[in-house]
């Protein structure tokens, strides 16, 4: 948590304010949606969409967390029906609130990635725990860079970071490509793969984000283009992703459904 820069014009104020509110009105559809799509998978699907409604309500308390916390750090006031004028009230934005809802739910999202493809249970808990751990230690090592001033330190750290995220991309762009493959129907296979590919683009948007203050780019700018950055990428890796799965978790169903009603 660290203080916000002086010197907010309302354009940039209100880019983070409708940013924020766009992600809680995402995750909070999403949630609503997933769950009541629960009747309409089978069985064996149903943990993993659970898993994608929990990971999408964890993000929206949070965003109304940093919305709430956003909204108490300024006061936005017209005098006399001329210009928005926008002023620090003192409170900092806490964005720890980021880093809580990235520890649960960035190992969430690839556990329900493992469980959607029915692997053999072996390899399911073998790629739920190494993944989830290496995701956990991803958001971990980002933290102590994101609350410094120094980049150095926060080159360090992001440095860091990167090396547990280089290995998740990798099991997503290569460990995973065969049991992709062996999904039980074409469309199962493509919505597999989409789903690996959203999650690599989206996840490649995190560290761009992250380093934008090391870049040229400070003050209230670097804040807004901080904020808007992580919010479009929250809703993609998290809501997107999750509308994959259940698309995945529907082919799945109807395959295994259809194969139940043919004729011995």
């Amino acid at each position: 948590m660290a203080p916000l820069p002086d010197g907010f014009s309302y354009a940039e104020w209100n880019a983070t304010y409708n940013g924020l509110s766009f992600g809680i009105a995402a995750m909070g559809s999403a949630t609503i949606f997933f769950w009541l799509q629960l009747p309409n998978v089978t069985q064996s699907y149903r943990t993993a969409l659970t898993i994608t409604g929990i990971v999408t309500l964890i993000a929206t308390y949070h965003y109304i967390r940093i919305f709430n916390s956003w909204s108490e750090a300024f006061t936005v006031a017209s005098k006399d029906g001329g210009d928005y004028t926008v002023k620090l009230t003192g409170a900092p934005v806490n964005d720890g609130y980021r880093y809580v809802d990235w520890l649960l739910t960035v190992p969430l999202l690839l556990i329900e990635l493992i469980l959607v493809m029915k692997l053999p249970q072996a390899e399911t808990v073998s790629w739920s725990w190494k993944l989830g751990l290496a995701s956990a230690l991803m958001v971990a090592l980002g933290y102590p860079g994101e609350i410094q001033e120094d980049l150095s330190v926060r080159w360090f750290w992001w440095c860091l970071s990167m090396i547990p995220f280089c290995y998740v991309v990798f099991t997503l762009a290569v460990g995973l490509a065969e049991a992709t493959s062996k999904q039980p129907s074409p469309a199962a296979a493509s919505l597999a793969s989409a789903a690996r590919y959203l999650t690599m683009f989206s996840w490649l948007t995190y560290p761009f984000v992250y380093m934008v203050k090391s870049v040229g780019l400070a003050g209230p700018a670097a804040t807004m283009y901080e904020q808007v950055g992580y919010s479009i990428a929250d809703v993609m890796a998290k809501a997107v992703f999750g509308v994959l799965i259940w698309a995945l978790a529907a082919e799945k169903s109807a395959v295994e459904e259809s194969g139940k009603l043919l004729p011995n």
